[in-house]
């Protein structure tokens, strides 16, 4: 793997972490021109962008210490320290709980519309996430179970054995999505389809995924992620099926 892609003196730049910042850049173009679109300022990307990243890590690595290391709840000045691949663990469904968190209060400050910019933003919350999941896989981690078949790859930070690149096909399926949604878009029929559909797609795609990866905490069963993603399933088919009753069939 290739937890580090530059290193100039003191000057580190991590994978991840570049992954990240390029899913942010793109993030906030893509969702630029669909706002210029619907007529708003596009600027209100630039914000939104942020406030959804920066809410999303910190729900990532509060759920990540709850989970893995609740010893750092005695310790906070700890708790958001980098470690020696440039991040601190992370989980998925904590970033996704946080950045909401984050657009429901923004929009709620700003009177905006919820559903609507939910649409807008799902395509590209695919897109940034398939390519995080690139970083992973550089940094060596969210690896998936011993695989003896031909996609095995050998994680070196982890043994010799070859196991599933599942940060990989987390990213090509995603990408997947992201085409979808972008696609689905504007033949949307109500608002809040496109978040919703994104969020269906998402925990079938996890549960499903999560058969294939190396998971260390167990719910009878199921994985952490497994049982967040049934949650979440139901969740948005519930309110898919509330909007879907409100608005009908007809187009916004």
């Amino acid at each position: 793997m290739h937890p580090v892609l530059i290193k100039i003196g003191a000057v580190t730049v991590y994978s991840w972490g570049f992954m990240l910042a390029v899913a942010v850049i793109v993030g906030i173009i893509g969702a630029r021109n669909l706002i210029r679109k619907e007529g708003w300022d596009e600027d209100l990307a630039f914000d939104l962008v942020l406030v959804m990243v920066v809410a999303g890590l910190v729900g990532a690595r509060l759920l990540y210490v709850s989970i893995y290391e609740r010893e750092l709840f005695l310790k906070p000045l700890l708790m958001f320290m980098p470690g020696s691949n440039g991040f601190a663990g992370l989980v998925w469904y904590g970033g996704l709980l946080g950045g909401l968190l984050g657009l429901v209060i923004y929009v709620w400050k700003k009177q905006l519309p919820f559903w609507k910019l939910g649409d807008i933003f799902s395509p590209f919350a695919a897109l940034g996430y398939a390519l995080v999941r690139i970083g992973c896989f550089l940094a060596g981690c969210c690896y998936g179970k011993v695989c003896i078949s031909v996609p095995g790859v050998v994680f070196p930070l982890v043994d010799d054995l070859p196991r599933h690149p599942t940060q990989l096909y987390s990213s090509g399926i995603n990408l997947l999505f992201f085409f979808f949604l972008l696609w689905f878009y504007p033949r949307k029929k109500f608002p809040g389809q496109v978040f919703l559909l994104y969020l269906l797609l998402y925990s079938s795609y996890r549960f499903i995924m999560e058969f294939f990866r190396a998971n260390l905490v167990m719910y009878g069963p199921f994985s952490t992620s497994q049982t967040y993603s049934l949650v979440l399933f139901a969740l948005a088919a519930v309110l898919y099926y509330l909007q879907f009753r409100k608005h009908g069939k007809v187009k916004e």
